[in-house]
């Protein structure tokens, strides 16, 4: 067997009856039209429903919130950039079958693809293993990038968020200091390459830095 394909295996934590529904999975569409094989578009598809059927029942059970909010705090969940923190926890990209222009490309490292890829994996073990299986894996990242939590450690996630882009680099930088010794107010700046994508204030330069990792995370649509 494909070693990519065990260690995913090993990361999910699951093993497949039917290993061709993972291979299917991780079948791209440019290596499908290169092959004439099938692709895992319709997985994804499937993958979309089930993702959003179990953040929908996990809000729902855990959060008393009014329909709109849970409706934006399940979009937090299901979003491209939160689907490629997952996709890249698991190391997806490795194991996809590209098509010699996308494997050129990068195809590995597109939020777009690895997202999608996500899905459709979640989809194969559900195909597999039944509903279960699939809220068993589906829970361990959606409980756990827990959006509504405040006590988050939003420079965690941002770190998640950029580094499937290995070229972009994140620096924090101490823009203002001011106040007495008892009383300090710190301004940190969080930049992505040379560009500013966060600004946050706190007591210390840990909570400015936390405030200004949050602000980037609200930019790019990932916390509310």
């Amino acid at each position: 067997m494909n070693e990519s394909y065990e260690a995913l295996q090993e990361k999910l934590g699951y093993r497949f009856k039917d290993i061709s529904l993972l291979e299917t999975a991780l079948t791209h569409s440019s290596y499908a039209n290169e092959k004439n094989t099938i692709c895992n578009e319709r997985l994804e598809f499937l993958g979309d429903a089930v993702l959003g059927f179990v953040s929908a029942t996990y809000l729902y059970t855990n959060y008393d919130l009014p329909e709109g909010e849970l409706t934006k705090h399940r979009a937090s969940r299901v979003c491209e950039a939160a689907l490629c923190v997952f996709a890249k926890e698991l190391d997806i990209g490795s194991a996809l079958r590209l098509g010699k222009g996308e494997e050129r490309m990068g195809g590995r490292e597109k939020p777009s693809m690895l997202a999608d890829a996500f899905e459709a994996v979640l989809a194969a073990v559900y195909l597999d293993g039944g509903l279960e299986e699939a809220k068993k894996i589906a829970l361990r990242f959606v409980a756990r990038h827990d959006f509504l939590d405040d006590s988050k450690d939003y420079k965690t996630i941002l770190q998640e968020v950029i580094q499937r882009n290995r070229e972009e680099h994140v620096e924090y930088v101490l823009v203002g200091e001011e106040g007495p010794a008892h009383q300090k107010k710190f301004t940190v700046e969080v930049h992505l390459n040379s560009n500013v994508i966060g600004k946050g204030e706190g007591k210390s330069k840990k909570i400015a830095e936390q405030t200004a990792a949050k602000e980037a995370l609200k930019l790019m649509g990932i916390v509310k």
